[in-house]
């Protein structure tokens, strides 16, 4: 058994198959999130890139959205709460001394290193990479942080170190700011009329904060 068959075997089994009230029902135009052009990355991804450019490649260039099944759905709460539990909350700045260094975690971190582990724990049980967007968001502080939007067939839902729950991203509370382009992960497109500045430093935060 492969690494991916047994990582997908042993989640699965974590959780019910069950489908949160509304998520496997039609969706309508609110539970999309509207994209407004081209906005600038983040600089910690930009820098994440140059060291890892394999996390970073188009894969098929396509506008996947992930068919939300019972089986998809328990393995996206069962990862979510896993990797909120397996690493500690860390800024970067204590951590690597710099207000900004994304990384996948071993065991600490702060919200961006949560998403990029959530990522590679979803790719590896065959989440389509064009379906798991990073997205930058301001949280009820107006302070920045960092979430994992996965783009489903039945809405954008979000995946977040603060809490277990995986809410739709109208429902976090969150302003919404910018998110990988679908087509290519080097790419972002603005989720507000005014969120071109790559500059927004991401607090992370933990969900006591909530």
């Amino acid at each position: 058994m492969n690494t991916r068959t047994k990582i997908g075997a042993a989640l699965i089994a974590l959780t019910a198959m069950s489908l949160p009230a509304g998520a496997g029902t039609q969706a309508g135009e609110k539970d999309f999130a509207k994209t407004y052009g081209k906005a600038l990355p983040p600089i910690g991804f930009v820098d994440y890139c140059k060291r890892q450019p394999q996390d970073c490649r188009a894969i098929s260039g396509s506008a996947t959205r992930l068919a939300m099944t019972p089986q998809r759905w328990s393995q996206v709460q069962t990862i979510n709460a896993y990797v909120n539990e397996k690493i500690a909350p860390v800024s970067d700045q204590d951590l690597y001394g710099k207000a900004e260094f994304w990384t996948v975690p071993t065991d600490a971190g702060d919200c961006e290193d949560y998403l990029l582990l959530k990522k590679k724990y979803l790719e590896a049980m065959g989440f389509p990479s064009e379906a798991l967007l990073i997205t930058v968001v301001l949280d009820e502080h107006s302070e920045g942080h960092a979430i994992l939007t996965v783009a489903a067939d039945t809405g954008d839902f979000v995946l977040d170190n603060r809490r277990d729950e995986i809410l739709r991203w109208s429902d976090t509370g969150y302003r919404f700011l910018k998110r990988q382009s679908p087509h290519n992960p080097q790419l972002w497109l603005a989720l507000a009329r005014n969120a071109s500045k790559p500059q927004t430093v991401l607090s992370g935060g933990t969900k006591s904060e909530n």
